[in-house]
């Protein structure tokens, strides 16, 4: 496939410049400084007046990067990072401000749709691939959000928003037999009627990993349909990923399966109840599954005749009614307040299995048991205690108060229950100072908690063994804000310390670390600093850069620093985005060292990862885009604790070559 893109990209390099000047995929310097976040505070902020570190990337920027899933986004935004080696099925799994756990310590909303679920509680694991070319933009919280968000919004939160107001077609194929396609699509009747769609598919053979001897096969399916009637509005969507083959429970192997699957529903009802008060009623439901299976032990290792495989069919569901109301008392003071109930449940705990004795219900590695292949068993016997409720309600309350034109307050309180697990009140204070119109500082700290989930409290596997004492980890985030803005540069400084307490962590339970449980066994502090600069170069060209550097030691064998930049060009009817993403070495020494004489340790050195963009607008409605990622094929691997020698590997060079079309 390379071997076809490269003359391609020959041939329009070529071609002579078009003398149109209006680019279709305008993003001026401009527009990527006047971002408007409601995210963090539910009121519209600017960048100075937001009581929260964060970042933001519109539907421009994005495409400009040139990645495929929203996750990648992570790579981009200060104290994030997002690599491949989560647990089940390879799924991303997210770095965020020196902590990298399989917990969701990040929570992931679609359209303020929350993903994260009860069983596994990562967001990634039902939701693992969220194409870009549905997404009109993402916002990040950097830091806690629970005081608005509660459960999972403990290091940071994401929300993707998805396109409503495009006609688009795009056709794209790539290295290792890539393909994708996707429509977008708007309709408005009048100014009180709305219809969209957006539709994504995606699919590749994936790469060849010879020293796993693997493949990693990819397919996904996203739909979504939406709409606005008057002051109701709603919305139905579905994703569904298959990731084969590759890592799944620490092994690969060619008969690995993993398949996640969420459909998603919501209703809202939006209304002014008077000249100051505005309503915000939402009923959404969410559906998650999982079948999943990977290589457990060889046969040669048991003894047996056939290898064995073990992996879950979950299901989990969430019914949420959430009340919002926002009261604008004056410019100087407003005050938002809602309520909120879940009846969220794991309602399905089976297993696929290759081994099973139907007499006694177990899992029974004689060869006698074995299935005949990889079996699906929608009741399981030993799972059954991880059907388990997770009923909740909460209330919250924040008010913003501007003393004067240079001094803001924001202050915030948020309770929650959840019904025989525990309960958590979550705080929050921010002071802005208004120094100059380009200075602002900002005072922040905040609460947030992580509620245990079905999987640590619960499970009973040939992997973990649940733990049904667990509590609620819990962190007190505070954060020092210097936020300058000129004309045709700006610069964010972000020091901030995390106590975090009560982490859960998995313990193997045997000196062979065969089997693990889950303990509240750690607490710690963090600090570190983030640097977020952008700079206007030219009337054509901007430039982008972050840099995170934590003072301690990462928990769990993260980056210590990592950064990245962007640099967009644009020339008559071309456009270039070129990014990289920099992280520094990392070393793990394992206590046990395995008597293996060709055992190495994990040692990842130093590395940059290329991508980027080139786009030629060659008709007003039309263009043609080559993509890449990690363009110089550069062979990475991301630590994993239980995985024989830490080694997941990193995907490679992916290109691809793209057509849109808007309508």
């Amino acid at each position: 496939m390379i071997k076809s893109l490269l003359p391609v990209s020959l041939i329009l390099l070529s071609l002579p410049l078009s003398a149109r000047q209006e680019a279709l995929f305008e993003l001026s310097f401009e527009e990527l400084m006047d971002v408007t976040v409601e995210l963090a505070s539910k009121t519209a902020e600017t960048a100075q007046s937001v009581p929260s570190s964060v970042t933001s990337f519109s539907q421009q920027q994005i495409t400009l990067l040139g990645i495929r899933n929203v996750y990648e986004l992570m790579n981009f935004v200060p104290g994030f990072q997002s690599t491949r080696g989560d647990w089940v099925g390879s799924v991303p799994k997210e770095h965020a401000r020196g902590v990298y756990l399989d917990n969701g310590n990040i929570l992931v909303m679609l359209n303020g749709q929350r993903l994260n679920d009860s069983s596994f509680g990562k967001a990634s694991v039902y939701a693992p691939f969220i194409p870009v070319d549905v997404v009109e933009k993402v916002e990040f919280i950097r830091g806690p959000g629970s005081a608005l968000y509660g459960s999972n919004a403990f290091l940071g939160v994401m929300n993707i928003v998805t396109r409503q107001s495009a006609r688009q077609i795009q056709l794209g194929a790539g290295l290792h037999q890539s393909r994708h396609a996707s429509f977008n699509y708007s309709h408005n009747s009048d100014t009180e009627r709305h219809f969209h769609a957006n539709i994504s598919a995606f699919a590749t053979d994936g790469e060849t990993y010879h020293a796993q001897q693997a493949r990693d096969p990819q397919s996904s399916l996203f739909v979504e349909f939406g709409g606005q009637w008057g002051a109701f509005s709603g919305s139905l969507h579905l994703t569904r990923t298959t990731l084969d083959e590759f890592m799944n429970l620490s092994s690969y192997s060619e008969y690995n399966f993993h398949t996640s699957r969420n459909i998603g529903a919501k209703l809202n009802h939006r209304a002014r109840l008077s000249d100051k008060l505005d309503s915000d009623l939402t009923l959404s439901f969410i559906r998650h599954d999982i079948d999943s299976a990977g290589l457990i032990a060889t046969a040669e290792e048991l003894g047996l005749q056939q290898d064995f495989f073990n992996g879950p069919k979950w299901r989990s569901e969430d019914l949420t009614l959430n009340w919002d109301l926002a009261y604008q008392h004056s410019t100087e003071l407003a005050l938002n307040w809602g309520l909120e109930y879940s009846l969220e449940e794991q309602s399905r705990a089976g297993t696929y299995t290759s081994h099973f004795d139907p007499v006694s219900g177990q899992i029974i590695l004689e060869d006698q048991y074995y299935l005949g292949g990889i079996k699906p068993l929608n009741e399981f016997a030993a799972f059954d205690s991880l059907k388990q409720d997770f009923d909740s309600y909460a209330t919250y309350v924040q008010l913003k108060y501007a003393l004067d034109d240079q001094l803001t307050l924001f202050t915030g309180l948020r309770f929650d229950e959840f019904i025989d697990i525990d309960s958590k009140l979550s705080p929050r204070i921010a002071t802005i100072y208004q120094f100059n119109p380009q200075h602002a500082f900002k005072l922040q700290y905040g609460e947030s908690f992580r509620i245990p989930v079905s999987n640590e409290l619960n499970s009973n596997d040939d992997i973990t063994q649940g733990n049904a004492q667990l509590k609620s980890e819990n962190i007190k985030t505070t954060e020092l804000v210097w936020h300058m803005a000129y004309t045709r540069w700006q610069l964010d400084l972000v020091l901030f310390e995390n106590q975090l307490d009560d982490f859960i962590i998995l313990e193997p339970v045997d000196m062979a670390q065969s089997r693990f449980t889950f303990n509240n066994a750690y607490s710690t502090n963090m600090q570190g600093l983030e640097v977020s600069a952008s700079f206007e170069l030219s009337d054509a060209s901007w430039f982008k850069l972050n840099y995170t550097q934590h003072f301690d030691d990462p928990f769990s064998a993260s980056y210590k620093r990592f950064g990245s930049w962007q640099l967009h060009h644009k020339f008559g009817s071309w456009q270039i985005g070129l990014n990289g993403v920099w992280r520094s070495q990392v070393k793990v020494f394992p206590v046990f060292i395995p008597d293996d004489p060709d055992f190495q340790h994990y040692d990842q050195e130093a590395h940059w990862l290329i991508g980027g963009t080139i786009t030629w607008h060659f008709a007003a409605n039309k263009q043609l885009r080559i993509k890449a990622q990690n363009l110089f094929d550069k062979q990475t691997s991301a630590f994993d604790p239980r995985v024989f020698d830490g080694r997941v590997p990193q995907s490679g060079q992916q290109l691809s070559l793209e057509y849109s079309y808007s309508f």
